[in-house]
């Protein structure tokens, strides 16, 4: 038996339960996980109150994130032996399987052996916000040495990720945040520069911190009307990536800035990299190579303990952390 977390209903985070299962020997391309920590994502919080891209399946259970001990593993599996300690990277569906439990089976395209450097808490914290990063600034973005990009919600554990990839780069990051409360923090983080979208002239700050040559490519979870702010101050041949819509708003897009910079407004979504076995095996290589040589750091901002997932998932809706919220599975 192992204990794993379900929701029989949409709603607040009062829905989730904590139910003893039977858990069955892993399947062929399955591997099972003893899991040891687990890694938070929005994308939870948004299906366990029916706002995510698919609808709940009851009795549905959650979880994209989380390390472990391999305890058991299907046929065809390769790569991957019992006793290794692993990570899984987001690449299902939670009609499909989850990480919200003591013992999980998971596809084994997911699973990822991680540096013995990291704790599992760090582990956990890891692979989402890396990968996501990676696969819009690196994969997609080819972002270069010298070129200057801009982080919407920066203080995000994504954020904080990119951050740190786009400083491996040799590019010039310029962090957004609603206020500058948190600008101390994200100038601490690697960002060289902090603007306030409630508080500074977005266009006119960013023209100023390029020298009139415009932001070369931005990476946003945020779009609505004040994109249009960014785009006007964007270099030719620039790219915008939006990877979610946290204003609610349609994006707001200036066309003579598009058609004279010849600009390219792109939309991104962690699942076009970890789908594909050849784009996930080069984010694995670069990733997990970042986080052996010590240049990649996941950030946590609080450990709750299995039992707490309900104030877990609060605290995550309160938007209060900087970095990564995880849970701690005894």
């Amino acid at each position: 038996m192992s204990r794993q977390i379900q929701f029989d209903r949409v709603g607040n985070a009062d829905v989730l339960e904590i139910r003893d299962i039977a858990v069955s020997a892993p399947q062929a391309g399955e591997v099972q996980i003893r899991m040891h920590a687990l890694g938070l994502n929005r994308a939870e919080i948004m299906y366990r109150t029916g706002k995510y891209v698919i609808n709940p399946v009851f009795p549905a259970k959650l979880g994209y994130e989380g390390a472990g001990v391999v305890t058991a593993v299907g046929a065809d599996v390769k790569g991957v032996s019992v006793g290794d300690k692993v990570s899984i990277i987001p690449s299902f569906m939670f009609t499909e399987y989850g990480t919200y439990a003591e013992i999980a089976n998971l596809p084994a395209h997911a699973v990822v052996k991680h540096p013995e450097n990291l704790s599992f808490e760090q582990a956990a914290a890891s692979w989402m916000m890396f990968v996501t990063a990676y696969g819009a600034l690196i994969e997609l973005g080819s972002l270069k040495a010298g070129e200057v990009v801009v982080l919407g919600a920066a203080t995000s554990s994504v954020g904080l990720a990119a951050i740190q990839i786009a400083k491996m780069q040799g590019a010039t990051v310029v962090a957004l945040s609603r206020t500058h409360a948190k600008g101390d923090v994200l100038l601490e983080k690697g960002a060289d520069f902090v603007l306030a979208t409630q508080e500074d002239d977005i266009t006119a700050r960013l023209n100023e911190i390029t020298g009139g040559k415009g932001v070369n490519l931005v990476f946003d979870p945020v779009g609505g009307k004040e994109a249009a702010d960014i785009f006007k101050a964007m270099a030719h041949d620039g790219r915008y990536f939006i990877y979610g819509a946290l204003s609610h708003d349609d994006i707001a897009v200036p066309v003579f800035d598009i058609l004279a910079k010849h600009l390219t407004l792109r939309g991104y979504e962690l699942f076009e990299i970890t789908t594909i076995p050849e784009k996930l095996a080069r984010a694995k290589e670069y990733v997990g190579k970042g986080l052996a040589q010590g240049s990649l750091k996941p950030e946590i901002d609080h450990i709750f303990d299995f039992a707490d997932i309900r104030k877990a998932h609060e605290y995550m809706e309160s938007n209060a952390q900087i970095g990564k919220v995880v849970v701690s599975v005894p």
